[in-house]
C-alpha cells in the first residue's frame, strides 16, 4: 500500500510543528555585523592595499611576468 499526502504549510510553520528553533533573528544580527566590519575595513584600507588583499595571486603574478618580461629583454641585450 502507498500513501501520499501533501501538507501545504509556510517554513515556519513545518519548523514550529517539528520543534525546530527559529535561527532568523540569530542570522539576521550575524549578517549586520559583517555588514558592519566590512564597510569599516573597506572604509580604512586603500585602494592599492585593498588590491592586494583581494587579489594577491593576480598581482604577484603580475610582477613575476613583468619581471620574466625583464629578465628576458635584459638578455637580450647582453647578446
Amino acid at each position: 500500500m502507498k500513501v501520499t499526502m501533501n501538507v501545504d504549510c509556510t517554513p515556519e510553520e513545518a519548523r514550529a510543528f517539528f520543534g525546530l528553533p527559529d535561527v532568523q533573528p540569530m542570522q539576521q544580527h550575524l549578517m549586520n555585523e559583517m555588514q558592519e566590519r566590512l564597510s569599516a575595513n573597506l572604509k580604512s584600507m586603500e585602494p592599492d592595499a585593498m588590491i592586494r588583499a583581494w587579489l594577491p595571486t593576480a598581482v604577484k603574478g603580475f610582477e613575476q611576468w613583468q619581471d620574466m618580461l625583464a629578465s628576458q629583454m635584459s638578455s637580450a641585450r647582453t647578446k
